[in-house]
């Protein structure tokens, strides 16, 4: 056999080997991660208090631009809202005034 074909026979067997062992590892990594039997046993827990303050970052808005024969009935189910809360986050638009790609807040 000649040194080429030494090396195709062990990319074409080593590939396939080598995924199958990652695929292992990643299963039994995750069934791990899963098993709750292999707990420990009871512990007993001190709760202390502490004063903290915690500063939260506000909710980019976000948008969403209607196609064809889209109603605010169909945006409002497709991001599990409600009409009227579309209407709140968008004061300017008229219902029966929608256009194909207006661009509408949904969040």
């Amino acid at each position: 056999m000649s040194q080429r074909g030494w090396r195709a026979e062990v990319k074409r067997y080593a590939a396939p080997v080598a995924f199958l062992a990652a695929v292992t590892i990643a299963v039994l990594l995750v069934r791990s991660g899963l098993q709750t039997d292999s707990s420990p046993g009871p512990t007993t827990v001190v709760a202390t208090t502490t004063a903290t303050t915690t500063v939260t970052k506000p909710k980019r808005p976000k948008y969403y631009r209607l196609r064809a024969g889209e109603t605010l009935s169909d945006v409002a189910l497709r991001f599990n809202t409600t009409v009227d809360d579309l209407l709140a986050l968008n004061p300017k638009i008229k219902p029966t005034q929608l256009t194909v790609g207006q661009r509408i807040r949904v969040q």
